[in-house]
């Protein structure tokens, strides 16, 4: 029983680490906190 145990510890620190890795790797979108206002230029 203590081997059944072991593979799901593995199983759920692999599956943290590929959260973690995609996290990092994908388009996160910019915080809320901070608003993207457009700048829209004067040409007259």
């Amino acid at each position: 029983m203590g081997r059944v145990f072991k593979y799901l510890l593995y199983l759920v620190l692999i599956g943290i680490l590929g959260l973690v890795g995609y996290a990092l790797v994908s388009d996160l979108p910019p915080p809320a906190d901070r608003v993207v206002v457009p700048v829209t230029p004067d040409l007259n």
